[in-house]
């Protein structure tokens, strides 16, 4: 059994998950470990990145989230804590055959890309004045976010409970809710999609910023 296994196996080794319900990041986490059934193992603690005082920048310099801590070790990003979770599944989420690991690994990229633009887009209104916003800035996430739209809707993923589903279903989640742009009416088959993995994969649902 490896370190890993060993760790999280000890009951007396502490497993904490430094996020916010409303990061999608730490949603596709939050999902990946209901999906593995290991849940349960970790505790939720709020993390505030823009509090200085928060013992968040401690664990992880870059003062971001999620950050999984595991005893006195925190690990980061979400695709880091992804795979470690899968790891002490025994797979479920990542494929072990090298090429179609890169397949999944590269597809899960692509639905972060979105999630990563719009936060960007997000953070522009949020951190300047109207006046100070780029558009030339915002016009180049959103380009980000309509292509990518566009090659899901032409070949949206099973809506199984899968690394790239995961990765877009959160995506699509947290463009419902910021609506930094507007997706649903040029993207039926993507619409049809998320409703579909919502009723398929139960911890969408679960995992809502105000889910209990």
């Amino acid at each position: 059994m490896s370190e890993l296994n060993d760790l999280w196996n000890n009951p007396s080794v502490p497993v904490e998950l430094r996020t916010t319900t409303t990061s999608p990041f730490g949603r596709k986490v939050r999902m990946a470990a209901i999906i593995l059934g290991l849940s349960e193992r970790t505790t939720l603690r709020s993390a505030d990145t823009r509090d200085p005082n928060d013992d968040l920048r401690s664990q992880n310099p870059l003062g971001k989230i999620p950050c999984l801590i595991i005893g006195p070790e925190a690990f980061y990003d979400s695709g880091v804590i992804i795979e470690m979770l899968d790891a002490v599944a025994q797979g479920g989420l990542i494929p072990a055959d090298p090429l179609a690991r890169a397949r999944v690994m590269t597809g899960a990229r692509l639905a972060d890309g979105i999630t990563e633009a719009a936060l960007l887009m997000v953070y522009e209104g949020r951190f300047r004045d109207a006046a100070q916003a780029s558009e030339v800035w915002l016009d180049h996430q959103r380009d980000k976010i309509a292509r990518t739209l566009a090659r899901f809707e032409a070949a949206p993923p099973e809506p199984a409970p899968g690394l790239v589903q995961i990765g877009l279903a959160a995506a699509l989640g947290y463009l419902d809710w910021r609506q930094p742009m507007m997706w649903r009416e040029d993207h039926p088959r993507l619409v049809a999609w998320l409703h579909s993995f919502a009723g398929t994969v139960p911890a969408f649902l679960q995992t809502e910023r105000d889910a209990a």
